[in-house]
């Protein structure tokens, strides 16, 4: 769990095998990050005693939007989703948000700007919470990125450049438990990456002790992730006549079969 102040709160419920729904919470309100499955938020939302503000959805695939229906339909709650045509939020009552807004979730004590991240999908977007929060769906992970299902090497290439355009100590919350495996992958990577192997120690500790490895923090992603790291593996002797782009490309296809 991670609190900014006495009143915020954001913590990880845990669903299907690997995914993660945030839950936001500040005075007695929730807002809840990609619900995929809504019976584990309702349990969440019954164990405490909260009652549901809002939904923000990153992308339309059903294991972040399957369980949004339901909890609109019980909640009457605003949903917050990209400005897209896509199926997924045709039954939803949703604000459809886009590029550069930012939203006033909860009077001016919770904010939220939209941020586009084309790549894994192509109607990706975050929500930038109060400057410091953000929630990236599945456009980075703990150590890794996220697939290309529909986007191309350079939109995700360019999304993930966003993101390391924030301030350091942003807190990234995504939406997958992969940090284990991304970390393994990396190793391969870049096996003379102290801070990296210092990461592994770490996470292998957090998964013993059954703990979710996020939120993560962009400053360790900077150091330890690859994906983030393609200017400086442009030097190493496998790639020297890589453009960063290039490096990039050939990591995601060795990432897809490893």
């Amino acid at each position: 769990m991670h609190s900014t102040n006495t009143s915020l709160r954001i913590t990880p419920i845990p669903a299907f095998t690997d995914n993660y729904i945030w839950v936001i919470v500040l005075d007695g309100l929730a807002w809840v990050v990609d619900p995929g499955d809504a019976t584990v938020v309702e349990q969440y939302l019954h164990q405490h005693q909260l009652s549901l503000a809002g939904i923000l959805l990153t992308h339309h695939h059903a294991d972040h939007t399957g369980g949004a229906l339901a909890l609109q339909t019980h909640w009457r709650c605003n949903v917050f989703a990209p400005d897209s045509s896509h199926p997924a939020y045709q039954t939803l009552d949703c604000h459809r948000v886009v590029e550069g807004e930012t939203l006033t979730l909860q009077t001016h004590t919770l904010t939220a700007q939209v941020i586009a991240l084309p790549g894994h999908t192509l109607d990706h977007i975050a929500f930038y919470l109060n400057a410091q929060h953000l929630f990236c769906g599945d456009v980075l992970f703990g150590g890794g990125c996220g697939r290309l299902f529909e986007g191309t090497p350079a939109q995700m290439f360019a999304s993930l450049a966003r993101i390391k355009q924030l301030p350091v100590d942003t807190l990234i919350y995504p939406a997958h438990e992969y940090t284990a495996h991304n970390l393994a992958f990396a190793s391969m990577v870049e096996p003379d990456n102290q801070a990296l192997q210092m990461r592994i120690v770490d996470t292998q500790q957090r998964r013993t002790a059954q703990q979710a490895t996020l939120p993560t923090i962009l400053a360790l992603e900077l150091a330890t992730n690859p994906f983030l790291r393609c200017e400086t593996l442009m030097h190493t002797p496998q790639h020297l006549s890589d453009t960063s782009l290039a490096v990039f490309t050939s990591l995601r296809q060795a990432r897809n079969q490893f």
